[in-house]
């Protein structure tokens, strides 16, 4: 990817950045029944760039292909056909992993560890010496927000779903990764630890490390990612930046007001709420048009902005567009 900017003294300066991901027509076919005689396409020819320093978000219904996508990327899964490369390598070489951190959607460890030994199993399989390990272990606990205390008296089996999810991100950070993979990141966390999560996802890109992850809350996407895709029935059916998957040429506002005729709004408006006599929602028109409308009802206008379909509107278009249901 080549990027031009302009210099403080007016002269233009081009560069390239670096793909950190990099597949071309990746293919995942899955044999099932009880004859291993049917086929099922997991993956279709998917065809991807993430590129180094980047936030990317993978979105999808269950059974889209999100984490075999991301496993066949880890090289846990072999591909079927295409190919892939992680940093400039090809897909399961050994050097590379050296370099990746992984977070799995449901991340299971040895029970009867504590956290703290966790971390220092982890960090053994680096070979990260322990003079390290002595100052990135508390580090990590502090920055996924798992008290010190619960990470060295406490056995994993004692953990809640968060705090498991919580230890798993420490982890995948142990190796200080150049790539991090992470699957469902927000999974088990309570409205606190999705905003930490968040904060942490974010830290890491200004690190200038290349996240990759899924997930099914859009929302949060929307605030952390710099470029997303949307994978349907295993195929990769649009990706960009959120500035240009969501531009949309059907101009829309979001207004309030107070007053009028609701017969009159109702025409007027969608996804309108009223609350006794002060309304809000989407116009879609001129809003030259609208004002004069609201003069003529005698109505009073409180607020109009121009707005822009949210990432769970786009996406819900999408599946509707192919006539996809969810399958949860």
């Amino acid at each position: 990817m080549t990027v031009t900017t302009q210099r403080s003294d007016r002269s233009t300066e081009t560069y390239s950045i670096e793909a950190a991901i990099e597949t071309d027509r990746l293919r995942k076919v899955y044999r099932t029944g009880f004859w291993l005689d049917r086929k099922v396409e997991s993956l279709k020819e998917c065809t991807l760039q993430v590129y180094q320093g980047e936030t990317f978000g993978l979105l999808g219904l269950n059974g889209a292909g999100k984490t075999t996508l991301l496993k066949t990327l880890l090289g846990i899964v072999k591909p079927t056909g295409g190919k892939g490369f992680l940093l400039g390598k090809p897909l399961g070489d050994r050097s590379t992993k050296q370099k990746i951190g992984y977070l799995p959607e449901n991340p299971y460890f040895y029970d009867f560890l504590t956290g703290w030994e966790l971390l220092e199993y982890t960090a053994g399989l680096f070979e990260i010496p322990k003079s390290i390990q002595k100052h990135r272990i508390p580090a990590l606990l502090d920055l996924v927000g798992l008290a010190r205390s619960a990470a060295q008296k406490k056995q994993l089996r004692q953990y809640s779903k968060g705090m498991v999810q919580r230890v798993g991100m420490a982890q995948a950070l142990i190796n200080d990764p150049e790539l991090v993979f992470l699957d469902e990141p927000m999974s088990g966390l309570d409205p606190l630890g999705r905003k930490q999560m968040r904060e942490i996802i974010i830290s890491l890109g200004d690190a200038g490390k290349t996240v990759f992850f899924n997930s099914h809350v859009l929302t949060e996407v929307e605030q952390i990612c710099n470029r997303v895709g949307i994978l349907a029935q295993g195929e990769l059916i649009c990706c960009g930046t959120l500035g240009e998957l969501l531009t949309n040429d059907d101009k829309y506002y979001y207004v309030s007001g107070r007053g009028g005729n609701r017969e009159v709004l109702d025409r007027w408006m969608k996804n309108i709420t009223y609350h006794d006599d002060v309304w809000s929602g989407q116009m879609q028109g001129e809003p030259q048009e609208f004002m004069a409308t609201l003069q003529l009802l005698d109505a009073e206008l409180l607020s109009l902005r121009q707005g822009r379909a949210s990432l769970e509107e786009f996406f819900m278009e999408q599946m509707e567009l192919r006539g996809i249901r969810s399958s949860s």
